[in-house]
């Protein structure tokens, strides 16, 4: 069977983290969303709903598979290679399912003198996961075995002064050293199941 050129260009790898995201498949009310944030622009600007329509996917299924870039495309009535144009070049967007549970760590300058990379360090020690072979741009995401949680460095969180920083999901976490890395974890244990 061959691939058409958006599967070969988009990988959507199997994570321990696919088993907490169904596969895409549009719905009524992904419809009626769309439909409501394609109304914001005009008929003949349509492919500037890409971002918003993008980050709902997201939000709703956890990444960006190919079958939601071709869902996207088709929208906004524009070839699958623009969608993952911008998909490719925002650092935000996943192409491959995270974990339950998961935590951006801020890598940028005053993050990274305040001990994010320790922080990165511990979190993978008390997770079980294995970063060795993280990509940092296409694939940042890293899964631990049991899927219940995922990390990848992020730019800038904009909380320079109470450095180091990270999003546990979309929860803002300020002066997480190192040694607090096992109470983060804990707050979100009930999420999770242990690994």
């Amino acid at each position: 069977m061959s691939r058409s050129l958006l599967e070969e260009n988009v990988a959507s790898p199997e994570t321990p983290g696919s088993k907490f995201f169904p596969p895409f498949v549009p719905t009524a009310a992904l419809e009626a969303e769309a439909d409501k944030r394609l109304a914001q622009f005009p008929g003949d600007q349509k492919r500037s709903a890409v971002l918003p329509l993008l980050h709902f996917v997201q939000h709703h299924h956890g990444y960006i598979s190919a079958e939601a870039i071709e869902w996207v495309a088709a929208r906004l009535e524009i070839a699958p290679i623009k969608v993952l144009e911008v998909v490719t070049f925002y650092p935000g967007f996943r192409q491959s399912a995270p974990g339950k549970t998961h935590i951006r760590v801020c890598r940028t300058l005053s993050c990274a003198m305040g001990g994010s990379h320790e922080l990165m360090e511990k979190l993978c020690e008390l997770t079980g996961i294995d970063r060795s072979h993280a990509d940092s741009h296409h694939h940042p995401v890293t899964v631990s075995p049991c899927g219940n949680w995922s990390v990848e460095f992020a730019e800038c969180l904009a909380s320079c002064g109470t450095a180091p920083v990270c999003l546990v999901n979309d929860d803002f976490h300020e002066a997480v050293t190192p040694d607090k890395a096992q109470a983060l974890l804990d707050a979100y244990q009930g999420n999770t199941t242990s690994h």
